[in-house]
């Protein structure tokens, strides 16, 4: 298909379900109850998507909270302290915060199998599955006296992913995105990384994508919001597809892939998430054309900048229709 469009991962979160989450926090749901509230969350989520018109879809992540903090209710081997900053809005210093008091294990694995295997019963449609990688999964976590520093809890995490999504590939997934926005927070390492990420990806026979964005909590990035120092070592991440933000900054750095003559696809954020401004068709087409000057159109899929768990439902449907409508009017140019 010409211009593809997908999802990054997350999906808007319903009203609803936020009322509902305080409820089981609180332990007034059973585990059929539960269950029963996160399949629909998912069923909601793919019906969005489906009715927006998107190509390839996500499960929403509606079974996560706030990206990664749900997988350490997985974990053994870590001790939870409190958050740093408790009075005030809600930032990157207020999630709580867990000590690697010991080896960590992930007994039962991460869950996104499971999650992929609901989903595809529900939908005839592609389906991307996502999975944070092993640098951005240590966000939360300090290695304390079980690990010599970031990077060494994060090759722990290198071999769990890696079980998971072999495991992905046997119950059928072929199209893998791994989230690294810590590639961007914390700018230095970019050797160990990638050979981290490659380690992570070893083996697995899927289409492999890479995100890279700059965070995303409570629609502030945190990261200084340029790729181009990480090129061009980044392309020796074994990857056959870039997932990137440009909407939020303008467009900024499109010329990379004529620059470095990139080989692989770019999956390009033509919708700004972090922003209650509704492009128009005619926002996401003119995005479109600016990429297209620096990148081959079978080259270049379209997706938002980043995932919508910050955003609220009804301006998340209108973003992706109107993307899938901006999406058309290029294809149409194209002959497509």
């Amino acid at each position: 298909m010409l211009l593809p469009t997908t999802v990054i991962g997350s999906h808007a979160t319903p009203s609803w379900l936020w009322t509902a989450i305080d409820e089981i926090d609180k332990g007034n749901y059973g585990e059929t109850d539960i269950n029963e509230t996160f399949d629909d969350a998912v069923n909601a989520a793919i019906l969005d998507q489906e009715r927006a018109g998107i190509d390839i879809i996500s499960d929403g992540e509606m079974r996560r909270w706030y990206f990664v903090q749900s997988f350490y209710r997985r974990m053994s081997g870590l001790t939870e302290r409190e958050p740093t900053r408790k009075i005030g809005l809600y930032g990157y210093d207020s999630p709580p915060r867990y000590i690697a008091s010991e080896k960590v294990t992930v007994p039962d694995g991460l869950g996104i199998l499971n999650e992929f295997e609901y989903a595809k019963e529900q939908t005839k449609l592609p389906i991307k599955v996502t999975s944070p990688g092993p640098l951005t999964l240590t966000i939360h976590i300090r290695p304390d006296q079980a690990y010599k520093n970031r990077l060494d809890l994060a090759w722990e995490f290198a071999g769990v992913i890696n079980s998971e999504l072999k495991s992905l590939v046997k119950a059928g997934a072929n199209y893998i995105q791994i989230d690294e926005p810590s590639f961007a927070i914390v700018p230095g390492e970019l050797d160990d990384w990638i050979s981290l990420y490659n380690a992570t990806v070893e083996g697995v026979d899927a289409k492999l994508a890479l995100h890279v964005c700059f965070g995303n909590l409570s629609s502030r990035a945190r990261g200084k919001r340029t790729y181009k120092w990480m090129f061009p070592k980044l392309l020796e991440a074994r990857v056959d597809e870039f997932v990137l933000e440009y909407a939020n900054r303008e467009m900024s750095e499109k010329d990379l892939w004529s620059e470095f003559d990139i080989k692989q696809n770019l999956g390009a954020g033509v919708v700004d998430v972090k922003s209650f401004y509704q492009e128009t068709p005619e926002d996401i087409a003119e995005r479109i054309r600016s990429l297209l000057e620096h990148v081959p159109a079978e080259k270049l899929k379209i997706n938002p900048d980043c995932g919508f768990f910050q955003l609220p439902r009804w301006i998340t449907y209108l973003k992706l229709k109107n993307m899938v409508e901006g999406t058309k009017i290029v294809r149409r140019e194209l002959g497509g």
